[in-house]
């Protein structure tokens, strides 16, 4: 995409919040869980399923730089709601302009209404626009969508499977689902299985090699490594990267990318990143020094290009 491409990028969070959950766990599971009111920390079986569901603004809000600068973000939610709450350093550490919606009848709150007239608005207050992600499945959305391209701006849908309306992915110009975004890991909630009372002899039997091997695992704590200052900076780049390429690839038929548009990319991803900070004089350079996880090619033209190993 030209340098010249900005990005306006609206999530509906309630919706996708709700639809990632019962897409992993089955239809209506938030309301029989009643996974809306229900407070992190408690350590039962709800808390598993909300962080099994937890969505990442980080891979969204990364592949939406894909298609040029962020230049707005924006989530549409009731906040005082502790599920949406939990987000909150996700949230922050994203920048993300937050818009409280209360529910003013039942549980909804509206947000296709007011993010539709916000998107609108925006377009014609910003003409340097080029781009709307409209981050939700639901069909409400089809005429915001359907507006925006008569705006002539490129409109690009992201859902979740089995929550998206099929008309809605036919009024994006790109439509993309959430699962199979770049960095979205994937979760297969566990089976249930029956437990079956073992004999009375087997347990017996058990109980004194149990204790003994508690006893070695508490004898021999783990060693954790405490990184440095460095070593954390090295870190952060690498993973940095690796996201920067994952992201380009998506439109790559081959999966090597300029070192150009990596660098780029990565940049909007984490306007902090420069290489000359970590000790490398040429991205190139910091490039190689990860041949573990990324290697490079020489074009004729005297460009070079990258890919994940």
């Amino acid at each position: 995409m030209p340098d010249s491409s900005r990005v306006a990028v609206y999530l509906d969070f309630d919706n996708m919040v709700i639809s990632r959950y019962d897409n992993l766990h089955g239809n209506n599971s938030w309301r029989n869980d009643n996974a809306r009111d229900h407070r992190p920390g408690g350590g039962d079986a709800t808390d598993t399923r909300l962080a099994q569901a937890e969505v990442d603004l980080g891979a969204i809000i990364d592949y939406a730089s894909s298609f040029g600068t962020v230049a707005l973000t924006r989530a549409y939610a009731d906040w005082s709601v502790p599920a949406n709450a939990a987000y909150k350093h996700q949230l922050i550490d994203r920048a993300v302009d937050l818009v409280q919606l209360f529910a003013t009848s039942g549980t909804k709150n509206g947000a296709d209404i007011r993010l539709s007239i916000d998107a609108v608005n925006d377009l014609v207050d910003h003409k340097d626009l080029t781009h709307v992600v409209i981050v939700a499945g639901d069909s409400d959305y089809i005429a915001l969508a359907q507006r925006c391209r008569r705006m002539g701006r490129f409109v690009v849908g992201i859902g979740v499977t089995g929550s998206t309306s099929r008309a809605l992915v036919a009024a994006c110009d790109e439509f993309s689902d959430y699962g199979d975004l770049p960095g979205v890991r994937t979760v297969v909630p566990p089976k249930k299985v029956e437990v079956v009372a073992a004999p009375a002899q087997a347990v017996a039997t058990k109980k004194a090699p149990a204790k003994k091997a508690a006893a070695a695992k508490k004898a021999a704590p783990p060693v954790v490594k405490t990184l440095t200052k460095a070593e954390k900076a090295a870190e952060r780049a690498t993973e940095l990267l690796v996201r920067a390429i994952r992201v380009g690839a998506e439109k790559s038929d081959d999966g090597w990318l300029q070192a150009s548009s990596v660098k780029q990319q990565m940049q909007r991803m984490d306007s902090t990143f420069k290489e000359k900070s970590l000790g490398y004089s040429t991205f190139k350079a910091f490039i190689e020094a990860r041949g573990d996880v990324a290697e490079i090619k020489s074009k004729d033209s005297g460009q070079w290009t990258v890919r994940l190993r």
